[in-house]
């Protein structure tokens, strides 16, 4: 039946040329209206396989299926605001006439910094793309400009800032700090860590797949402190390890978190520092305790090598062997210092 009811409202059920079957609602409650659009969704789909005609479609379609396709992803909730702020510009254009120049302009409005507009322009790329590739519902999809970013230097703390911080900080939130140094988690892993996860006899966590930014799973050591602050949340939920300051889990970084994190750094003196510098904090110390670089990535859960060298300026002791060749007292530089004299000194004196 091409036509049927669900309560009040019409639905569709189309078979395109190809064999692919469309059911969806045709959200009216009127039979002419449904009928019209069922009309045309068949017309649509024998144009473009007879034709090779590629139905207009609109920004508020592509949208929908993107954010429909990226459910459960880490990722989800920043496209769901990214693709929120292109809605309001974007709402029923056909996606085919949006430009590089437009969306350049519309982010440099909403954004003020390289790196917030960048974020923004990957949502967008990443919609496009899709519709280009794998929906096939653009000839192409538009080449967005990236902005330059500058490259900062690794944000760190020492020990005894660290000590300073935590004790600045709200209990509930200094007990996820002090995990987060011990283990280098990444904040939404730290907020949510089930204790299905941990292992207490073993000393181990885990991160699963789909909770981790590179896709891959992270086997977490669990040293002294990690294992203390751990058993300090003992009894406090069922399911999450770590809470907020009113008994429940943490499902993202609220208010009371951001504001509870900006008071602790300034009562401890710390100045630009964000939650994530963390993370930096501990690949820091690291490094700078001898951990290897290939084993620091796999603590970390990086995806390349390349992201973690980022740490290496911070430990330069193995090259010392290698810059003591050029020093003057040295018996290698003694060795080249002579072999450049010549060969007939001593027959000249």
């Amino acid at each position: 039946m091409s036509l049927y009811k669900r309560g009040n409202t019409w639905y569709v059920d189309v078979t395109t040329p190809r064999g692919h079957r469309i059911r969806e609602s045709a959200k009216t409650e009127d039979r002419k209206a449904a009928q019209e659009y069922h009309d045309r969704l068949k017309a649509e789909a024998w144009r473009e396989d007879k034709l090779r005609e590629r139905p207009s479609r609109t920004w508020d379609e592509a949208a929908l299926r993107f954010l429909k396709e990226a459910e459960g992803k880490p990722i989800c909730k920043e496209y769901e605001r990214h693709v929120a702020f292109w809605t309001e510009h974007f709402r029923e254009r056909q996606l085919d006439a949006i430009t590089r120049q437009e969306a350049g302009d519309l982010v440099e409005k909403q954004a003020s910094t390289p790196a917030t507009r960048n974020r923004y322009i990957a949502s967008l790329r990443a919609l496009l793309r899709k519709a280009a590739g794998a929906w096939e519902w653009l000839d192409r999809a538009p080449k967005l400009r990236t902005y330059s970013e500058p490259r900062k230097r690794i944000r760190w703390i020492s020990r005894e800032e660290a000590e300073k911080l935590l004790a600045g900080l709200p209990d509930w939130i200094a007990e996820l700090a002090r995990f987060a140094l011990a283990t280098g988690l990444r904040q939404a892993n730290v907020l949510g860590l089930a204790w299905t996860q941990v292992d207490l006899e073993r000393q181990v966590a885990w991160v699963h797949p789909d909770q981790a930014k590179a896709r891959r799973a992270i086997g977490v050591p669990l040293n002294e402190d990690a294992v203390a602050v751990i058993r300090r949340q003992l009894g406090k939920d069922l399911l999450r390890v770590f809470v907020g300051h009113d008994g429940k889990p943490l499902d993202q970084w609220t208010s009371a978190a951001r504001n509870g994190w900006e008071s602790g750094c300034k009562k401890a003196g710390i100045s630009d520092f964000r939650w994530h510098d963390l993370r930096h904090t501990w690949a820091s110390w690291h490094v700078q305790l001898g951990t290897p670089l290939y084993v620091l990535q796999e603590l970390g859960g990086w995806e390349t090598l390349e992201i973690v060298k980022r740490y290496a300026h911070l430990a330069p002791e193995h090259l010392k062997e290698h810059a003591n060749r050029l020093s003057l007292g040295s018996a290698a530089t003694s060795q080249v210092r002579h072999s450049d004299e010549p060969a007939n000194t001593k027959a000249a004196a």
